[in-house]
C-alpha cells in the first residue's frame, strides 16, 4: 500500500472514494453493487501515473521554499522528485511556515541528479531517490531472479565487509512503491552483517504483471518473495530477516503462514504494516463518508468467483486470511513492528492489538508524529536504535 509506499496513493484512493460515495448517494441495488466494484478496483489496481503533489515556489543556497501540503510540513529528511520525477533533491528540517502565504522552507541536504527549480513536484518519503550504490555509496549488484512469472530484478547488497555470507535480509517495498523505499533500512543491517536483497514483485512498474494484472493484497505476491528467497539460499542463505513496508508487511505475513522457506526466517521487522485488510478498507471508507456495508461488499466481491469478474481479479481472494489479529495464535517468529499513531492510510489499531495478542513475540515501537511509513523520516536514530536492538538478539 504507501507505500504506499504513500502520499500520492493515499491520495489517489481518496479520490476515487469520493467519486465512489457520490455514485452510492444516488444508486442502490444493482448500483450499489457497481459502487463497491469501484471501491474495490481502487485498492487492487496499480497506480502507473504519479502526479507531482506540490510546487516549489524558490530557491536560495541551502533552502527551498514549497507549497504547504499535510506531508510538507511533517518534521524529519524526505526527497523530492523534481521535473516529473526527471531529479531528486533531499530535503532536511523544516526552517519557517508562512501561514499568510502557504508556504513552508526547508534545508536542502543535496540534490542527486537534475536541478532544483522553481515548479511542479512530488514529494518523496523514501529520502534517498536513487539505487543503494549512489544513494549509500554501497557496492550494489544489480541481478534478477526466476518468479513462476519470469525473471524479475533485485539489488543485493552486501553488508560493510563486503561478505556475502548466510544471513540475508529480503527488503519488501509496499504498494504502489519503488524499491528506493528500502534504502533507509540498509545502513542498519549491513552494520549488523546482513546482505540485503531487494526484489521487485508482481506489477510493479516495468515487470511481469500477475494473472489480470491487479495486486492480490499479498494473497499471490508472497509467492515472488518466496522466490526471492530461493534466490538467496542458492547464494548461501541459511537464516533469513524479513522486512517489510505496508503493503510488504502483508506480503511478508504471508510468506510466513505459507512458504515452504518459513523456517530459515528468524526474524521479522515490520514498518507500517497492513495486517487486516478488512480494517484498511473500512478505515477508508469512513474517511469518505461511504456508507459501511459499502466496504464489506467490496470484500465479500472479491472473495466470490461471480465477484471476482466484477473487480477485475483472476482468483478470489480471502481477505479475512490477512486477519493477523485474528489469527495471532498461528505466529511463530520473532517479530518487530513500527507504526505510527499518525498513520493516515493504513491504521494502526491492528498494529497495537497483534502486539498485545503476543507480548511473547511481538516488539512494538509506537510513533506518535510520522505518516504513512514515515517513522524513519522522523526519527532515524529511534528507528536504527529500535532496528539494530531486535536483529541483534
Amino acid at each position: 500500500m504507501k507505500s504506499p509506499s504513500g502520499t500520492s496513493t493515499s491520495r489517489t484512493l481518496l479520490a476515487r472514494g469520493a467519486a465512489v460515495g457520490a455514485t452510492t448517494a444516488a444508486a442502490s441495488g444493482l448500483g450499489s453493487l457497481a459502487a463497491a466494484a469501484v471501491f474495490a478496483r481502487a485498492v487492487l489496481t496499480p497506480d502507473r501515473n504519479r502526479p507531482d503533489d506540490t510546487m516549489v515556489r524558490s530557491v536560495e543556497p541551502g533552502r527551498v521554499t514549497l507549497g504547504v501540503t499535510a506531508d510538507c510540513v511533517v518534521p524529519g529528511h524526505y526527497g523530492l522528485w523534481l521535473a516529473g520525477g526527471a531529479g531528486h533533491a533531499r530535503i532536511g528540517e523544516l526552517l519557517d511556515v508562512d501561514e499568510s502565504t502557504r508556504t513552508v522552507t526547508r534545508a536542502v541536504l543535496g540534490v542527486d541528479r537534475g536541478e532544483l527549480t522553481v515548479g511542479s513536484a512530488r514529494w518523496n518519503n523514501y529520502y534517498f531517490g536513487l539505487p543503494p550504490d549512489k544513494s549509500i555509496n554501497a557496492h550494489t549488484e544489480f541481478v534478477n531472479y526466476a518468479t513462476e512469472l519470469g525473471h524479475m530484478p533485485a539489488w543485493v547488497v552486501p553488508p560493510e565487509d563486503g561478505v556475502v555470507g548466510e544471513r540475508w535480509a529480503v527488503l519488501v517495498h509496499g504498494r504502489g512503491a519503488r524499491r528506493e523505499e528500502t534504502i533507509r533500512a540498509m545502513p542498519t543491517l549491513r552494520r549488523q552483517g546482513w546482505t540485503c536483497l531487494t526484489p521487485h514483485y508482481r506489477n510493479d512498474l516495468g515487470v511481469p504483471k500477475g494473472p489480470g494484472g491487479r495486486y492480490n493484497l499479498g494473497l499471490s505476491e508472497w509467492r515472488d518473495i518466496e522466490s526471492a528467497m530461493r534466490y538467496a539460499v542458492a547464494r548461501g542463505a541459511r537464516e533469513i530477516l524479513l522486512v517489510g513496508w505496508s503493503m510488504g508487511g502483508a506480503i511478508v505475513m504471508q510468506v510466513l503462514d505459507r512458504s515452504d522457506l518459513a523456517g530459515l526466517v528468524t526474524g521479522v521487522v515490520l514498518d507500517a504494516p497492513v495486517l487486516d485488510w478488512a480494517n484498511v478498507l473500512d478505515f477508508h471508507a469512513r474517511r469518505n463518508h461511504l456508507p459501511p456495508a459499502l466496504s464489506a461488499l467490496a470484500r465479500t466481491m472479491m472473495g466470490r468467483t461471480w465477484g471476482r469478474h466484477l473487480v477485475g481479479i483472476h482468483d478470489v481472494l480471502d481477505v479475512a486470511a490477512t486477519d493477523w489479529v485474528r489469527r495471532s495464535a498461528e505466529l511463530r517468529h520473532p517479530m518487530l513492528i513500527i507504526h505510527s499513531a499518525e498513520d493516515e492510510f493504513v491504521p494502526v489499531g491492528p498494529s497495537r492489538r497483534l502486539a498485545q495478542a503476543r507480548p511473547d513475540l511481538v516488539t512494538f515501537e509506537e510513533w506518535q508524529v510520522a505518516r504513512h511509513c514515515k517513522e524513519w523520516n522522523v526519527d532515524p536514530v529511534r528507528w536504527a536504535n529500535a532496528v539494530g536492538a531486535f536483529v541483534s538478539r
